[in-house]
């Protein structure tokens, strides 16, 4: 990739916990013409040398997938809780996403290093004063396992994540989505984005589906996804070609 490095300690200026996102959807092949197009305008994160970083996440949620089902109804003040493992620097974080009526994600999280299958007392105060949810309904739920490359603005407070090589996996179901891309524009406030615009001149719509609702839409059969039915079908013709199983309910 042909862009300036950018280090974990330069990133600390662009967390961005509280933030709008928007997000695109598309093809493997459509990746190389959007980042050659955005080479001159970001930086790319860099870590011992590598510039794709492998994550593997697992979501909670409760027994009747009670967030799950928020997102699908189009509730707002909805929530979404996971850990988050950054294999290559050996970190790991137990976090709190909450997105408010206002469009804005506001991120909270501990530092903690192994994946909680059962809550301790650290963890279960943390949930306590973060969600309305009690520790003792949340349950493991779905793992989403990627690849990122992060890319940070040179003009501005912005971050850009692209996700690639999806996998989600839920009680013994693996689905992989090799030739997807989720690319995903977190910004402070509204303000000029040069990728925005590349996808805007690119012809690539926003909108996507969370990886969790996507994930949770190909392993469990029998959730529901009415409201989801049109990302859904947008998402098997961006993989039109690819074998991509969604049960209907």
């Amino acid at each position: 990739m042909h862009f300036e490095p950018i280090s974990l300690k330069e990133m600390d200026a662009v967390k961005l916990m509280d933030r709008t996102d928007t997000k695109f959807t598309f093809t493997e092949n459509e990746l190389e013409k959007v980042l050659l197009m955005v080479k001159d305008d970001y930086k790319v994160l860099e870590v011992e040398g590598k510039r794709q970083s492998a994550y593997k996440t697992l979501y909670y949620d409760t027994d009747n997938l009670k967030m799950y089902l928020n997102h699908h109804n189009g509730h707002l003040n909805r929530y979404k809780i996971r850990h988050r493992t950054y294999v290559d620097s050996d970190t790991g974080y137990l976090e709190v996403k909450f997105k408010n009526n206002k469009g804005r994600t506001i991120k909270e999280r501990i530092k903690k290093k192994l994946t909680p299958m059962t809550w301790e007392k650290e963890t279960g105060d943390f949930l306590l004063a973060k969600t309305p949810y009690s520790p003792d309904v949340l349950k493991p739920t779905l793992w989403v396992n990627y690849k990122r490359i992060t890319l940070v603005s040179k003009n501005n407070t912005e971050r850009v994540t692209i996700d690639v090589d999806l996998e989600f996996i839920n009680d013994g179901v693996t689905q992989n989505l090799n030739s997807l891309v989720i690319a995903e524009v977190k910004l402070d406030k509204k303000s000029p984005s040069v990728f925005l615009s590349k996808m805007k001149e690119l012809h690539i719509r926003e909108g996507s589906i969370s990886k969790y609702c996507m994930g949770i839409a190909l392993t469990k059969p029998f959730a529901k996804k009415n409201n989801f039915k049109e990302k859904l079908q947008s998402l098997k013709n961006i993989l039109y070609g690819s074998r991509l199983n969604i049960a209907n309910s």
